[in-house]
C-alpha cells in the first residue's frame, strides 16, 4: 500500500484547514498534519505549499538559513509538492510583489502584478478587467499529467490573485487561463506540480486534483 504521510505547510499565510479538509475528503485514511516543523516536513511523504495574501509575509515567516528554510528546500528535491497560489509564484525566481523578492527558481520566469503586464493588457480589454481576478475561470491544459487524470480540458477552477506567473520555459507549463492576458495557471517540473487556483475551492475538479496529488509519486 502507498503511503499517504502529508504536510500542509504552515507559513501563516495559507488557507490551511480547507486545504486540510480536502485532503480528508480524498483521503481519509492519510495522515495529514498541518506544520512549520522541520522534522514533520522531512519525515512526509508528500508536501503542499499553500498561501494566500502576500508573498513577502510568507517568505518572512518561511526564513532565511532556517532548518524549516531546508526542510521545505529538501522536500522541493526529493517529494511530491503542490504548491497553491503564493505556492505556486515562491516556485519562481522572482516576484515584484512588496518590492520585489526572491523565490526557489525553481520554474523559470517572473511573477507579476497584472498592472505590469506588457501589450496584451494595455488593450481595451484590459480595462475591463478587474484587479484582483477572482473567481471561476478555465484552465487549459498544455501539456499531460498525472495531476490532471479525469479533469476534462478547459475545466473551470476558482481564483483569487492580482500577481500572475509569466513563465519563460514552455516545457513547465502544465496550464494556461486567459484573464485579459494569458498566464501560468499551473506549472511543473520533476515531482513539483503547482497551481495558481485554489483547488480546496473548487469543487469536484478541485477535488480530483488533490486526489491525483495523493495518488502521484512524483514522476
Amino acid at each position: 500500500m502507498q503511503s499517504n504521510s502529508v504536510v500542509v505547510v504552515d507559513l501563516g499565510t495559507g488557507n490551511l484547514r480547507s486545504v486540510t479538509k480536502a485532503i480528508n475528503t480524498v483521503s481519509p485514511n492519510s495522515e495529514v498534519h498541518v506544520s512549520a516543523e522541520p522534522s514533520v516536513i522531512a519525515n512526509a511523504d508528500r508536501v503542499i505549499l499553500p498561501g494566500q495574501g502576500a508573498i513577502g509575509t510568507w517568505l518572512k515567516q518561511l526564513g532565511a538559513g532556517t532548518q524549516l528554510r531546508e526542510a521545505v528546500m529538501n522536500a522541493l528535491d526529493e517529494k511530491p509538492v503542490l504548491g497553491i497560489c503564493l505556492g505556486l509564484q515562491a516556485l519562481y525566481r522572482y516576484s515584484s510583489e512588496n518590492g520585489g523578492q526572491n523565490g526557489f527558481a525553481r520554474i523559470c520566469g517572473t511573477v507579476k502584478h497584472f498592472s505590469e503586464a506588457e501589450t496584451d493588457y494595455q488593450s481595451e480589454l484590459y480595462q475591463k478587467q478587474k484587479i484582483p481576478h477572482m473567481g471561476w475561470n478555465r484552465v487549459i491544459q498544455t501539456k499531460k499529467h498525472p495531476l490532471w487524470k479525469g479533469i476534462t480540458d478547459g475545466e473551470r477552477f476558482y481564483f483569487v490573485h492580482s500577481y500572475y506567473a509569466d513563465s519563460r520555459d514552455p516545457s513547465q507549463i502544465a496550464g494556461q487561463t486567459e484573464y485579459g492576458i494569458t498566464f501560468t495557471s499551473a506549472a511543473t517540473q520533476d515531482n513539483l506540480f503547482a497551481v495558481q487556483f485554489h483547488p480546496e475551492k473548487s469543487q469536484r475538479a478541485g477535488l480530483t486534483l488533490l486526489q491525483n496529488f495523493i495518488n502521484w509519486d512524483g514522476a
